[in-house]
Parts: structure tokens; sequence; C-alpha cells
């Protein structure tokens, strides 16, 4: 389990402080939308889990271990894929005999499995690859690692509509019972299938924290229905959330709950 508690944190003394004793648990076995604003922390937030920020004071724990202390037995079973990253000027070969070892149940077989998915092959030299090839190769040897918690930041800028297609398909392929995933994003509509939770942060609070089953029970996600909860505009219409009172699921639209709890906190009391 990730356990935060009474966590703060700001960027510099005499600045507004990012968050100010936040709470927060994390079960494993799941993968987690981690959603808000910008500047709401949530990078802020998944860079404390690895330790590569210092609380102000609280504690920030994954499993056993206090993660400022970057401990590596901690260090080998977690995986970061930030926003943006270099890669050495190296063949993937190369990268992989040198960074493999740091994480003891990586799997060679499930990285070229990976590649596979995103129609990559070969032995390519990282330096020469573009952008959105770097990311696709950089999230293959993510999973490949096998690591307990994979964090994600952004993980769909760059990537073109086929790819993040695939993108979901690897994420599918390297969940396991005992992984836990979160992805921070803005994307949300690549990622909505794949996620088990929905988390929401505003103004140094969680706002929402519920499973996508609990949210789809209680509300509908429809098109013009009467009553609603909240309404978005489109040609022709409106997406529309309402009260779920049938017990039919329906199919969870991301940004249209995002959108509505920014508006609507009768939605999050509701639920």
């Amino acid at each position: 389990m990730i356990q935060i508690k009474d966590f703060s944190y700001r960027y510099r003394k005499g600045k507004e402080m990012v968050f100010d004793h936040f709470n927060l648990e994390l079960p494993t076995g799941h993968v987690y939308g981690l959603l808000g604003r910008n500047g709401v922390g949530k990078s802020t937030l998944i860079y404390s889990l690895m330790g590569l920020l210092q609380p102000r004071s609280g504690i920030v724990m994954v499993d056993e271990w206090h993660s400022k202390e970057r401990r590596a037995e901690m260090l080998a079973n977690c995986f970061l894929v930030p926003e943006e990253f270099e890669l050495p000027k190296c063949t993937l070969k190369q990268y992989v005999k040198y960074t493999s070892p740091f994480y003891p149940d990586f799997s060679e077989n499930d990285l070229y499995r990976n590649l596979r998915l995103f129609a990559m092959e070969g032995n390519p030299n990282l330096g020469a690859l573009s952008m959105g090839q770097k990311k696709k190769v950089f999230m293959c040897f993510a999973l490949a690692c096998n690591t307990k918690y994979l964090i994600m930041d952004e993980p769909t800028n760059g990537l073109d509509i086929p790819s993040k297609e695939q993108f979901r398909q690897l994420v599918k392929c390297g969940m396991k019972e005992n992984k836990t995933i979160i992805i921070s994003t803005h994307q949300v509509g690549d990622i909505e299938s794949l996620l088990d939770e929905v988390i929401i942060l505003q103004r140094n609070q969680v706002v929402m924290k519920k499973s996508v089953e609990d949210i789809c029970r209680a509300l509908k996600f429809g098109v013009n229905d009467e009553n609603p909860l909240y309404a978005q505009p489109f040609v022709g219409g409106n997406y529309t959330i309402t009260k779920n009172d049938t017990g039919e699921m329906t199919a969870m639209r991301l940004e249209l709950l995002f959108n509505a709890i920014e508006v609507n906190k009768e939605i999050v009391n509701y639920i």
C-alpha cells in the first residue's frame, strides 16, 4: 500500500503550499487515474512517491519504506515514466544490459512482446528515435521491469492515434494482481477504459476517490437525458450525467465527470 500522511510541500519559502497536511491511501492491485487542473500538485505528488521531492512535513510510505530514503529495495519495486525524459545515445540492447539489473523481475521476453504491440522490432539506437518512439520504447521497458508500482505522468503525450490504442493494450498486458499503476494525465479519453479507480484533486484535497464501478452504479452517462445533474453541449444535443435510478450500468465518460465535478459538487455528494 502507498500511504501519504499529513503530507506538506511547497517549492520555495514564502510560496503557497502545494499540499498542506494532505492524506491519501492507495491499496495495491489497482489502476488509478490521478486527475486535476494544472498546478494542483499531481506531478509533485508522484515525484514525492519516488522520493525525488522531500516533504516539508508528514510521511510518504511505499509499503514499509519511507520514499524520501530512496532505499534500493523500494526503487527496485518502483518505476517512474515522467512526462519528459532523455534516453542515452546507445542501442536498446546496451540500455537493457546496463539498466535491467536494477530490477530483479525484469523480463526480456516481456520487453520484446511489448515492443511488438507497438509494431517495433530489432535493436534501435535510442538517440536516433523521435520523441514518440522514445516514449514507446521507454514504456515497453518500464512494463518489462515488472515492478510492483508503475507511475506514469502524461504517458500518451506525443503518441499518435493508433499508438494510443496500442498503449492501452500494453497496460492491460502488464497488469497483474499485485501490481499498482498510477496514471496522471489530462488526456482522460486515452485512459478511461483502463481505470479501476478515479482520484480527483482540487486545491490540496481529494474531492473524489471512487472505483469506476461505484461511479457507474451511482451515475448514468447518457445523451439528452432529462433532469441531469450536469449537461455538456455538443452539436446535436447534450452529454448528460443523471442519477442512476435504474441500476443500468453505462460506460463512464471521464472528461464529462471531471468537468461536472468542477462545477457541481452535488455529484460528489450523491456518489
